[in-house]
């Protein structure tokens, strides 16, 4: 009796260890395998984006193997909200927003983006060619006379969210150092994005908009009956030096799943599929991050809300 007791003692003990031993292996296989939220800021809000976003959404999952979640922020604020709350995981973000997040210790940068280089006198792309930081532009009407920056004073001035760098922070500030405050000295109006800035100037509406370098060349395609570099010019090119969109992730994700982010954005430019996600923000390529490259934006940031 007491043998077969015991045996039966045994048995049921190695039942409670196997199950324990399989829900254990589910749980880990679980959280290697949970959903990953990406957000990132849209160029435009014409409702193009969010059709393209699900293709980078599959794209991920597939190299990743988990499910990714890809959503739009609203603005360059929201981004930084998402990533401060935990509710985004991965965060493809404006140099900016990335400073703001980073500040909260609500982001880490793991890659900085590529983008192409522009030839600065005639605005167009240089071929081959890659930069890990661009500038903001000053854009206005051909022919409306405007040619430098102390022409703005008095004028109306279309911008971005005052927490984008090249669509307000650096143009701001370079404006102030040139003794011309567009806050007091100007009619400062903020808008959705960067195709309603230009609109805005070529029907006369503004005298000028914030945008960043090479915005003629990127959203050409959307103004089919306008030849954006005959009836534009830039009259002002920043001194200072954007650093580009930071892929960044929250500070206490899995060194592992890290890792797995970086290895698939770095192999992005050599992939059919890659380089058509990365097309979504006009990306050529991912580096390690400098993180101190963005040590700039602070400084830009102070001056312009002086």
């Amino acid at each position: 009796m007491f043998i077969r007791n015991l045996t039966k003692g045994l048995v049921a003990m190695g039942l409670v260890l196997l199950l324990g031993g399989c829900s254990s292996g589910k749980d880990q296989q679980t959280a290697e395998n949970e959903k990953l939220v990406v957000q990132f800021v849209p160029t435009n809000n014409d409702g193009t984006m969010e059709a393209k976003a699900k293709p980078f959404a599959a794209y991920l999952s597939k190299k990743l193997n988990r499910e990714v979640e890809v959503t739009l922020a609203t603005d360059y604020s929201t981004i930084v909200e998402a990533m401060g709350s935990g509710q985004v995981d991965l965060g493809i973000m404006p140099p900016a927003a990335y400073v703001q997040a980073k500040d909260m210790d609500a982001a880490e940068a793991i890659l900085t983006s590529q983008l192409g280089e522009y030839d600065q006198e005639t605005g167009l792309p240089l071929e081959g060619e890659k930069t890990n930081t661009f500038k903001g532009e000053i854009l206005v009407r051909a022919d409306s006379g405007l040619n430098k920056l102390t022409d703005l004073k008095g004028k109306k001035i279309a911008t971005l969210s005052p927490n984008s760098a090249s669509g307000y922070i650096y143009p701001v500030a370079e404006m102030k150092d040139a003794s011309v405050d567009p806050t007091t000295d100007a009619t400062l109006t903020t808008v959705n994005d960067i195709p309603s800035e230009i609109t805005a100037v070529l029907n006369g509406q503004m005298d000028a908009a914030f945008v960043f370098e090479g915005a003629r060349n990127v959203f050409a395609s959307s103004f089919a009956d306008n030849d954006l570099f005959t009836e534009l010019k830039v009259l002002y090119l920043t001194e200072g030096d954007i650093p580009n969109d930071a892929i960044a992730v929250q500070p206490t994700m899995d060194d592992t799943l890290k890792s797995e982010i970086k290895t698939v954005f770095l192999n992005m430019a050599d992939d059919e599929e890659g380089a058509e996600a990365m097309a979504l923000w006009g990306h050529q390529g991912y580096e390690e991050a400098a993180d101190a490259a963005y040590d700039t934006i602070r400084a830009y940031t102070k001056k312009a809300a002086e």
